[in-house]
């Protein structure tokens, strides 16, 4: 009798709501569907650096029913270290990739399963192409930048927070006559910003995608308190950058940037234009916690269900996505060779203007 394959399972990068159920539904379908081993490799690849590796068999006695409703992941995560440039305590850099790559073999492994953004998947293809690892990737990011894709994991949930967050802003924008500001999450991609602001009825949506200016937002919001309605709701998305071009946010040590900071000058600029009074809240990592939507445990489900079918079908270096309402696959290079972004022409920008809601000038974004 054939011995059974072994496949890793990790979560990369930043965590968000669904990853257990991406990893129960691995599980179940890999050890129930085909006989499997499945290993859990703890904190993404720094996991396979350990000596030993830090990883564990998973059983399905693991998996009771209230696992695919926790947030946060039960192998753990990292989102820092390169492992091809691996800060070291003296202040030097590293090349470890090789570590990761002997750890893939000291598990025996016949197949990982990466469950990432797009930054953690562009490191484990290029780990995979390296030492001739069988990769199939799960897209997950609160950002939904994973090209290919209509959902990654942790979106959905990610949007109905900023949707409710603007739901409680509202009553008290109201009581006190204020236009409140909230910043939300999405890196380099305005998403988050744009479903949530109209599903929780903003006036004025700034995304990184749509230049805005500093008119055009007072305008609107002059204009919304003309028709006597005494106050308004702005949401921005970090990586908004000002009118005059400018990117909010800090350098970090290791030369990258963080964005944040952007609602508050927004907020400033607001009362410095109108004369109103104005509040930022910034959600920041509340949108990666808590409880998963159910769509983002319907998506996690079919996507841990769909790579573990790649696997049994020897198909690697794949992607598997949300797509026309069903799980598909893609080529992982695909998936990962550019950000996906709002679209200026697309349906929501035009719903949203559709709408009233400010977003700036689409026309000015460059696209076609």
């Amino acid at each position: 009798m054939a011995e059974a394959k072994r496949i890793g399972v990790l979560t990369s990068g930043g965590d968000c709501a669904g990853l257990n159920a991406a990893i129960r539904a691995v599980a179940y379908r890999a050890i129930e569907g085909y006989g499997f081993r499945v290993f859990g490799i703890h904190h993404g690849t720094h996991g396979l650096m350990e000596t030993p590796v830090a990883a564990e068999e998973l059983t399905l006695d693991q998996f009771d029913g209230n696992i695919l409703r926790l947030g946060g992941t039960i192998l753990g995560s990292m989102n820092r270290g390169d492992p091809f440039a691996y800060p070291m305590p003296d202040g030097s850099v590293k090349d470890r990739s090789e570590e990761i790559i002997d750890g893939y073999h000291e598990l025996g492994l016949d197949a990982l399963i990466g469950i990432g953004g797009d930054g953690s998947l562009d490191i484990l293809r290029r780990l995979a192409l390296q030492g001739g690892l069988n990769l199939v990737g799960i897209p997950k990011t609160i950002d939904n930048d994973v090209d290919k894709t209509e959902n990654a994991i942790g979106y959905v949930t990610a949007v109905d927070v900023a949707s409710e967050a603007l739901d409680r802003l509202q009553p008290t924008a109201a009581s006190h006559d204020r236009v409140m500001v909230l910043e939300v999450m999405g890196r380099s991609a305005g998403h988050i910003a744009l479903s949530a602001g109209i599903a929780g009825g903003a006036d004025a949506i700034l995304m990184p995608e749509i230049p805005w200016t500093t008119e055009g937002l007072t305008r609107k919001i002059l204009d919304v308190r003309e028709h006597g309605r005494n106050f308004a709701l702005v949401i921005v998305a970090e990586a908004a950058h000002l009118p005059d071009g400018e990117a909010v946010g800090r350098r970090r040590a290791d030369g990258g940037f963080t964005f944040g900071g952007v609602g508050q000058r927004v907020s400033e600029l607001i009362e410095q234009s109108t004369g109103a009074e104005s509040r930022i809240t910034v959600l920041g990592h509340v949108q990666r916690g808590g409880a998963p939507s159910p769509r983002d445990r319907l998506f996690a489900s079919a996507f841990g269900v769909c790579a573990v079918d790649l696997v049994a079908e020897g198909q690697f270096d794949r992607l598997v996505v949300w797509s026309d309402r069903e799980c598909r696959h893609e080529p992982l290079a695909d998936g990962i060779a550019k950000s996906h972004r709002v679209d200026p022409n697309g349906t929501l920008v035009h719903t949203a203007t559709g709408l009233g809601i400010y977003i700036g000038d689409p026309a000015a974004s460059g696209a076609a």
